[in-house]
């Protein structure tokens, strides 16, 4: 099976280093709507792979 096809989710320790990020932009500039839906990025592995899912759809439907 084709890979470039299949969900292979993030190493958690790269998930939690992207988290680590947003809790300390939060705390510095204060809450937006980028941050929170990071944080849902990383705290929910099906997030994760629906937005991939999304990406992967919406270049099929750039193909003829």
């Amino acid at each position: 099976m084709n890979h470039e096809l299949q969900f292979i989710d993030y190493p958690p320790e790269l998930i939690q280093a992207k988290l680590k990020l947003c809790i300390n932009y939060e705390a510095k500039y204060g809450q937006s709507l980028t941050v929170n839906a990071w944080r849902k990025w990383c705290n929910s592995y099906d997030y994760r792979k629906n937005e991939w899912q999304f990406r992967h759809n919406v270049a099929k439907s750039l193909n003829y």
